[in-house]
């Protein structure tokens, strides 16, 4: 018999993923500053999070790796932390006892049943994005990674998909001539459609630069119902759940 699955959003792509008993956290972000802004409340301060069996993070920017602030809430620095190696650098040197580098495709076991793999992708800077089994239930997380061809072979590699998490706002570097850098809702409804999970939920869409931020560096998404109307052409089969920050979701 497969474990419970639970998700809850803290906000933006922090995401506390429970399978029975086992606790994983997502791309933390507690804190704000002038360019990076949530544009949605975080739901949980870091002191109370509770236990926290692994961390996994995707890649080094700010609002996806603010260990800073897991360091100053007393976050327990012996959790196990898995991400690529440009992550792990950065957290053995702020005081991580247990970091893991895995790169794309390759795996880590942490305890007994938790399993961690790397899948590929593509963004701004080197990214993987994660597929998290244990308990019978598969999840996969989408960081803020491109639509790249590669996450088209999760279904073969892992069987079938519980809970997809991706990003859909499409984000947009305005410098770069309006270079995009992150899945719109569409690319995302179609990485649904291959992946086929039992629960599809979208996140990384209130962030927000700033009012100057917005008009002279970044641009994007903020609307998550594109992601849901486009999934609902593309794949109606699969279940969408936009998702306030706090709300725990059972996967079924």
């Amino acid at each position: 018999m497969n474990s419970s699955l639970t998700v809850t959003r803290i906000g933006h792509a922090c995401h506390l993923i429970q399978i029975g008993d086992i606790r994983i956290l997502t791309d933390p972000w507690f804190t704000t500053n002038s360019h990076y802004r949530q544009g949605e409340p975080v739901a949980t301060a870091v002191a109370d999070l509770g236990p926290v069996d692994a961390l996994v993070v995707s890649h080094e920017h700010y609002d996806h790796c603010d260990l800073d602030a897991l360091v100053a809430g007393g976050f327990d620095l012996d959790t196990p932390l898995v991400g690529p190696g440009t992550v792990t650098t950065i957290a053995t040197a702020k005081g991580f006892r247990d970091t893991r580098t895995i790169e794309a495709w390759e795996s880590n076991r942490v305890g007994s049943d938790l399993l961690v793999t790397a899948a590929p992708a593509q963004h701004g800077v080197h990214e993987v994005t994660f597929v998290i089994q244990a308990g019978g239930r598969t999840v996969y997380f989408g960081g803020d990674s491109l639509r790249v061809p590669e996450l088209d072979e999760i279904p073969e590699r892992f069987g079938a998909v519980d809970l997809a998490l991706l990003p859909t706002n499409g984000l947009c570097v305005r410098p770069l001539d309006l270079r995009q850098v992150v899945m719109n809702a569409e690319e995302a409804a179609g990485l649904a459609a291959v992946l086929k999970p039992t629960l599809a939920v979208p996140h990384h869409y209130a962030f927000h630069s700033g009012w100057l931020g917005d008009r002279m560096i970044t641009k994007g998404d903020t609307d998550p119902r594109h992601f849901s109307d486009a999934l609902a052409r593309i794949a109606p089969e699969v279940a969408v759940r936009l998702v306030t920050p706090g709300t725990p979701v059972r996967v079924l």
